[in-house]
């Protein structure tokens, strides 16, 4: 693609918008589009838009976010970072929220859902909207790995009052550097963060409001717009990629199983094993590299020491951490590489 980004980039420079240029417009259009949404505003990363999506909510200091310990830590930090409190729920055996556990963590200061589409794969956005409806509380997606999920067919990013995806280029849509966006359907919401993403302005000379500088880069809105048109593409070879693992490894290790009414989209391939150590060893002495997402869970995490948790208190997120291991899964693998890798693993075994 390296032709077709470089034309892109060309025409930035040629025209030198380089903040809030017209592509960034393009591709926030886009992105709403495709999530079902009115709204998606550009933000400078996947950690930002989960700030000010919060602040745009009027969360801060006094008051409680539910969400996840084994997610990337960010999602944890941007609480943090608004003055709220971060309040922990364990994960389910899908390594999402275990929405039977949310209601008991639910507190006076209790403002906010945040769960996450870990790996991909949808969250039970079902119950969590029925929960927030009835103790009056806003809901945050942290879709920063589920660009394009699916949840009784309707996308990610559509159901929360204020929802969150990273561009990271380590992310399924990928800038060439960091990159977020915020979708909402809520028109008051979408001002909100209009301002907010950029210090605060109303237009050049006139500020309301106190904001932040953490406005998506004209040059990478005009990459992320070339790489959209390949994007369902990708993760139709991530899914099929996924589908092959699935079909020749659920006999030998725990693999991921789709619910009929979700689509993942598989940012990770996680399988689970009591051997993780030994396998991931052996699977690098043949030149496979694999990853754990994540080997400390955030309650654990010498940061979150203030929060008062201790090991014991999240038994699943806990457990799960010491069996998970993330295959390769990117588009571009292919069938011959994919086999290499699930015989090295059955030979393991």
């Amino acid at each position: 693609m390296k032709e077709e980004l470089l034309a892109s980039i060309e025409k930035v420079l040629d025209h030198s918008q380089f903040i809030l240029g017209h592509e960034v417009k393009t591709f926030e259009e886009k992105f709403s589009q495709y999530c079902g949404v009115n709204y998606a505003i550009g933000v400078n990363s996947g950690t930002d838009a989960l700030f000010l999506a919060m602040k745009s909510l009027g969360v801060g200091k006094g008051d409680e976010v539910i969400t996840v310990p084994n997610s990337f830590i960010a999602s944890t930090s941007s609480i943090i970072a608004t003055g709220a409190k971060p309040v922990f729920v364990d994960v389910a055996e899908d390594m999402n929220i275990d929405v039977d556990l949310i209601e008991n963590t639910i507190t006076d200061n209790t403002k906010a859902i945040l769960p996450v589409h870990l790996t991909g794969r949808p969250s039970e956005m079902t119950r969590i909207l029925e929960i927030a409806e009835d103790k009056d509380l806003f809901v945050i997606e942290d879709c920063a790995q589920a660009v394009g999920a699916e949840y009784k067919n309707q996308k990610v990013g559509s159901f929360g009052n204020v929802n969150c995806f990273s561009l990271h280029p380590l992310k399924t849509l990928n800038a060439c550097g960091d990159g977020g966006v915020i979708t909402t359907s809520d028109e008051e919401i979408y001002k909100q963060l209009l301002a907010l993403r950029n210090i605060g302005l109303k237009d050049r000379d006139h500020a309301d409001i106190w904001g932040y500088n953490s406005r998506l880069d004209t040059m990478q809105a005009a990459i992320l717009n070339v790489k959209f048109k390949y994007f369902d593409d990708w993760t139709e070879k991530r899914r099929l990629n996924a589908k092959h693992y699935i079909d020749d490894l659920r006999n030998i290790v725990k693999v991921p199983e789709d619910n009929d009414y979700m689509k993942s989209v598989y940012h990770t391939f996680i399988i689970q094993t009591e051997r993780r150590d030994e396998l991931q060893r052996y699977l690098l002495e043949n030149e496979i590299d694999t990853k754990v997402h994540y080997p400390i869970p955030i309650h654990l995490q010498v940061a979150a020491k203030a929060l008062g948790y201790k090991k014991g208190d999240l038994p699943v997120c806990e457990r799960q951490t010491e069996t998970i291991l993330s295959l390769p899964i990117y588009p571009d693998l292919t069938n011959e590489q994919m086999n290499y890798i699930i015989s090295i693993i059955k030979s393991f075994f």
